[in-house]
């Protein structure tokens, strides 16, 4: 997070933040898309989650300046956006559904978008084509869009909205209908961009590896109110359990653990281990020698992202939900 001296001291102090919700409410007649939210974003990326119908792509479209809250407010760079062009014009947006004209190529699309976004015609040819460069599409970009797959089409929607040197994009499912090898690029992508242009990110996603992968901080909605939010790596250090994998004679060594009075339990092909101090490194130790299991893997546990959503409340916070649902479901929140 960025820093600045203060008039009258000289410390430092965090600089304001980019983005406050502050007691957001929408409304879509019965439907309560936003219920009270607050929350503070500053630099950096920063990752939305929630299930479809919590809230995400509505409290995106508010700070964009495309909706009106019922109540509360919503202030971008300390204004807002629905009352400023000037901010508005200091950000771009990446939507999660497919809306790129198929007959002009991307290089005269980006160029539009670049004098949409107030540059001269010169500059905008210019900028177009080191934006397309930064998305690999460089050599692609006099094709029609149309002829694009997927990924490269992807790629289009997020130079579009770097185009004119925003200050800050909302990304709305940005991996959406990608491949394994195509997320990981677009997740490149996305770090490479904050970390070669200084860009903040608001990132929504339903996948959360992504954002695990992916982000600094993140914001998690549930039937539109806030369940939590904070330094990603704060929701994955590390717990008091200890991850272990063997290679041979699990069941063996489960129970020798156990004998030692060592609480074990299954763990994403291994299975971890939990006691009451650091005795509990002797204790593995001692059992995967009585057991004879060669040991392939001991460290400490961490928790991932997921764990919000399935995990113990009383490690995580409040429980959240069962799981997010698959990509691609309907929620109210899409239809003002």
């Amino acid at each position: 997070m960025t820093e600045r001296p203060t008039a009258e001291t000289g410390a430092p102090h965090p600089a304001p933040p980019l983005l406050v919700a502050c007691d957001l409410v929408k409304r879509y007649g019965s439907v309560v898309a936003l219920d009270g939210v607050s929350f503070a974003i500053h630099d950096g990326i920063t990752g939305i989650l929630g299930e479809n119908g919590a809230g995400k792509s509505t409290a995106i479209k508010i700070f964009l300046g495309l909706l009106q809250p019922t109540s509360g407010s919503a202030l971008v760079l300390g204004e807002d956006a629905s009352q400023s062009t000037r901010v508005r014009a200091r950000l771009g947006y990446m939507p999660e559904h497919d809306c790129l004209p198929s007959t002009v190529s991307a290089a005269e699309f980006l160029t539009h978008m670049a004098e949409v976004g107030g540059l001269p015609p010169s500059r905008a040819r210019t900028r177009a084509a080191d934006t397309l460069r930064h998305a690999g599409l460089f050599e692609e970009r006099y094709r029609a869009v149309g002829g694009y797959s997927t990924g490269m089409k992807q790629r289009v929607k997020l130079a579009q909205a770097l185009v004119h040197d925003p200050k800050m994009i909302f990304l709305d499912e940005p991996t959406a209908g990608l491949d394994p090898a195509g997320r990981e690029e677009m997740l490149d992508l996305v770090r490479k961009t904050h970390r070669e242009f200084g860009i903040s990110i608001l990132f929504s996603s339903h996948l959360m590896s992504d954002v695990e992968r992916t982000c600094d901080r993140i914001v998690v909605l549930q039937g539109g109110r806030l369940v939590q939010s904070g330094e990603v790596r704060d929701f994955t250090a590390e717990t008091r359990s200890v991850f272990v994998e063997v290679d041979t004679n699990r069941e063996r060594l489960v129970q020798e653990l156990e004998r030692r009075g060592v609480r074990v339990t299954a763990d994403a092909g291994g299975f971890r281990v939990e006691g009451p101090d650091e005795s509990l490194y002797d204790d593995v130790r001692d059992a995967v020698v009585d057991a004879d299991a060669p040991l392939r893997r001991l460290a400490p546990r961490r928790r991932a992202l997921a764990e919000l959503f399935q995990g113990d409340p009383t490690e995580t916070g409040e429980m959240i939900g069962a799981a997010l649902p698959d990509e691609g479901d309907e929620s109210p929140e899409a239809t003002p």
